[in-house]
């Protein structure tokens, strides 16, 4: 993989990464275009590069992200009950974390096996895209009055978890399992950043870990240059990502993300249907 081929993929994977569109979609067609062999080091590389666009939600919004809560704690709460309403944030924010790490550890193998299906992907990107298209008319009653308690980070939670089927979009499964709690399009897609890092730094530290446990070890060091770049350029397409992301869907909603799903899932099939050998990273 050459350089101009790494920032490709890594602009690719900033600007779908929190977009509901399928990283792993655009990363099939991305991959085959640039005629990028899937070794070890590829595949390596599209979770490591994570770690910048993780680093685009923390900078963006350090000042939320790195908050207490000192509003003062419910009368005769006890020392635990103290301490989580001081940590709420971080507390909720692991509550909706469990159910994805959790139901990964326990189905990596079978996760990995269906992500080698190029149609799953296909179909499941073409799938969400029609339910986009209705789900603002579906979750229509947000409110920005809405408390975010432990009960709704968990639901967010276990929404997150329909994401490991490829296609379905981490950033789509958790804005529109907000929304079904009643929150609004704009703080539930801010959740979905917050809830990306834990859950994203928690996949990347995973998957480096079984590469070094593999032997891997070399791989990265041979090629830390391109890492560093990918990690680069994945950090700032992401941080621009964000900002376009939030703008739009306040005003318009995800019937446009909707229609572009449908259009690259049906040109991924098309792609199969003609005899193209499909591969995912």
């Amino acid at each position: 993989m050459d350089t101009l081929q790494t920032i490709i993929i890594a602009i690719v994977e900033g600007l779908t990464e929190f977009l509901p569109v399928s990283s792993t979609g655009h990363m099939i067609i991305a991959q085959n275009l640039l005629g990028v062999e899937s070794t070890t080091f590829v595949k390596a590389f599209t979770f490591i590069i994570q770690f910048g666009a993780i680093l685009s939600v923390v900078c963006l919004y350090w000042k939320r992200f790195f908050q207490l809560n000192h509003t003062p704690a419910p009368e005769g709460a006890g020392f635990v009950k103290r301490l989580l309403h001081k940590y709420d944030f971080y507390w909720k924010l692991f509550i909706a974390f469990l159910p994805a790490a959790i139901f990964g550890l326990l189905f990596s193998d079978a996760i990995d096996a269906m992500l080698e299906r190029v149609e799953v992907v296909a179909i499941t990107l073409v799938l969400g895209g029609v339910f986009m298209l209705f789900c603002d008319k579906i979750f229509n009653k947000g409110s920005e009055d809405t408390p975010f308690t432990e009960k709704r980070a968990l639901m967010v939670g276990l929404f997150q978890c329909i994401s490991m089927i490829p296609g379905v979009s981490r950033s789509m499964a958790t804005i529109v399992g907000g929304m079904a709690q009643r929150m609004t399009r704009k703080a539930a897609a801010e959740f979905s950043f917050f809830l990306a890092v834990p859950t994203m730094l928690g996949a990347t530290v995973y998957k480096v870990y079984k590469l070094v446990k593999e032997g891997g070890m070399e791989i990265i060091t041979d090629n830390l240059s391109t890492l560093i770049i990918g990690n680069a350029v994945a950090f700032i397409v992401a941080l621009l990502a964000i900002k376009f992301f939030i703008s739009f869907v306040t005003k318009y909603g995800f019937k446009a993300f909707g229609w572009y799903r449908i259009i690259v899932g049906v040109a991924i099939l098309v792609l199969l249907l003609t005899g193209h050998s499909l591969e995912i990273i």
